[in-house]
């Protein structure tokens, strides 16, 4: 009989190797789960109330059975338990709360017990191999890796990757792509995540950074560092946009991206079935990098929003189709990449509004100030927007307009500060009617017409304003189904920008005693820090 036994205990460690072996999980996780098994077939020919537990020699494959009891005063349940007396008998040092252990004969396991170990053991290696699977591919999002797949399920693929299994799914596909059992793909981790059936890793061949990866791939000069791919956009299967800045100047990094004869670019767009790559060469100035990331349109004149993260690009009237592309391609993929807004003009549409702008500021002035129709558009031409420029600007700034004398401009100005105080007595009476509060108008920065837009806006006491954020007063973009949306700010119609807006927020928690100026002179002394290492990564860029 022992020869038999001896058998057994190695056939034991020769499956837990061999198991071990084809998952790639660790050995004493098998033995583990073999433990796990025997002591819940165990359980049932004991009884369920038994605390067991099965212990296996890693070396010799011997299996040994032990039951837990409790050292207890009283003995309430003898399954679990046992009094002072006995256990004190068996080891003369045990005492209340120990656990004693109490030797088992080895169990003899029927044909549902054995049945019962084995499903088991089969889940708990289940269990290892995917949180193997998941510790080997979570420090891999981002990689490229390659595949065969498996079956394709409602329009997902299913890909094995020799090691795991990893899903495609149809919107991270390209468009008009098909994939069947025993295909090649090659395709980006773009995430691994827990899940309840096992760690899922997620495919795609849409992302942004695939593109990316398959460029470092062909140029061996993104791979060593010497050009960076600082954005990419695309429109998958359609056509794409990448920006590329070398760190050497002799080294051209469009003209390296596309290769000798394209070969380089070329084999990109082997792998995007077709997708049309656009290379630009990227620029720290926005203004550069815009009207590079339009091409192939040309671009007469750009008038940046940098508050608003908005530009506006005047392009040839026989150009504007071009420059938005079919279906506005072009002008997206350029907003994508450059995370900036973009609106195109043609030359005549420009030239147009300019027309408009002069004649509302025209009629503005002859109405404000009441003067005839060439004063005001002497002023206009000059280059004055508001009422308030006009009041309080340098007299000799007025006086020195042709056609203009010291009296004339004195005149002028003195109708300006008229109007402005009479405005301002009519925002007042405004505010007061909103309920704005008195305190609110003292903090520094505010005007008499922010204060009727605070009180439209429901800001109505210092409190109020101080508990405001940046974004509050002057708008903010976010991505509403893929598409940059520009949420309105309390003070959008204000020439107000976000270091201005910061700056009104801070002195009203100043007023409501919520900082001190102590705080306020570090808030400020940190902001001039980090704007001074802003300008140093920029020149260093």
């Amino acid at each position: 009989m022992a020869p038999a036994v001896s058998a057994n205990r190695l056939e034991l460690l020769q499956i837990a190797d061999a198991v071990a072996r084809e998952k790639s999980i660790d050995r004493e996780v098998v033995l583990e789960a073999m433990a796990e098994a025997i002591q819940k077939a165990a359980r049932s020919r004991y009884g369920a109330e038994n605390e067991i537990r099965a212990r296996i020699n890693p070396q010799t494959g011997d299996i040994r059975l032990v039951r837990l009891l409790e050292v207890v005063d009283n003995v309430e349940n003898d399954a679990v338990q046992i009094d002072m007396k006995s256990a004190q008998r068996r080891n003369p040092a045990a005492q209340a709360g120990d656990l004693i252990e109490d030797e088992l004969p080895p169990v003899d396991f029927g044909r549902i017990a054995a049945q019962t170990a084995k499903q088991v053991i089969v889940q708990k290696v289940r269990d290892a191999e995917r949180e193997r699977q998941y510790d080997e591919y979570k420090d891999r999002i981002g990689e490229i890796v390659n595949g065969i797949v498996k079956r394709v399920e409602y329009g997902n693929v299913i890909v094995d990757l020799g090691r795991g299994e990893a899903i495609v799914r149809r919107d991270e596909l390209l468009p008009r792509e098909t994939f069947r059992n025993g295909d090649r793909v090659r395709a980006y981790i773009y995430d691994v995540r827990r899940e309840q059936r096992g760690p899922q890793i997620f495919l795609s061949r849409s992302h942004p950074q695939f593109m990316a990866k398959l460029f470092a791939q062909e140029v061996p000069e993104i791979y060593d560092g010497i050009i960076e791919i600082k954005a990419v956009a695309r429109d998958p299967g359609s056509r794409a946009k990448i920006a590329v800045l070398s760190n050497d100047s002799s080294i051209d990094p469009v003209g390296a991206c596309v290769g000798m004869r394209g070969s380089r670019v070329q084999a990109v767009v082997n792998e995007l079935q077709g997708e049309k790559i656009d290379i630009i060469q990227w620029s720290p100035d926005a203004a550069t990098f815009i009207v590079n990331a339009l091409a192939p349109a040309e671009v007469v004149k750009v008038v940046l929003d940098e508050d608003a993260q908005r530009i506006e690009v005047v392009v040839p009237d026989d150009q504007l189709s071009l420059a938005i592309g079919r279906r506005g391609q072009n002008v997206r993929l350029a907003s994508q990449l450059t995370g900036w807004d973009i609106d195109i003009l043609t030359e005549a549409e420009e030239s147009e509004r300019r027309q408009a702008e002069f004649l509302s500021r025209t009629t503005m002035f002859a109405e404000a100030l009441d003067v005839d129709e060439m004063i005001a558009q002497l002023l206009a031409s000059e280059g004055f927007s508001s009422i308030e420029e006009v009041a309080y600007v340098d007299l000799g700034e007025i006086a020195d307009i042709e056609g203009f004398d010291e009296d004339t401009a004195q005149e002028i100005q003195s109708r300006a500060v008229e109007f402005i105080e009479r405005q301002n007595a009519e925002y007042d009476a405004k505010r007061r009617e909103l309920g704005v509060a008195d305190e609110v108008g003292e903090v520094e920065g505010v005007t008499p017409k922010m204060l009727v837009a605070f009180g439209e806006n429901d800001i109505k006491s210092v409190e109020d304003l101080a508990g405001c954020a940046t974004d509050d007063l002057i708008g903010w973009n976010e991505m509403v189904n893929g598409e940059r949306k520009h949420q309105q700010g309390i003070l959008e119609d204000f020439d107000v920008s976000a270091e201005d807006a910061n700056a009104l927020i801070m002195q009203a928690r100043l007023k409501a005693g919520w900082i001190t100026e102590a705080d306020l002179a570090q808030e400020e002394e940190s902001e001039e820090e980090g704007s001074e290492e802003a300008g140093e990564v920029g020149e260093e860029a």
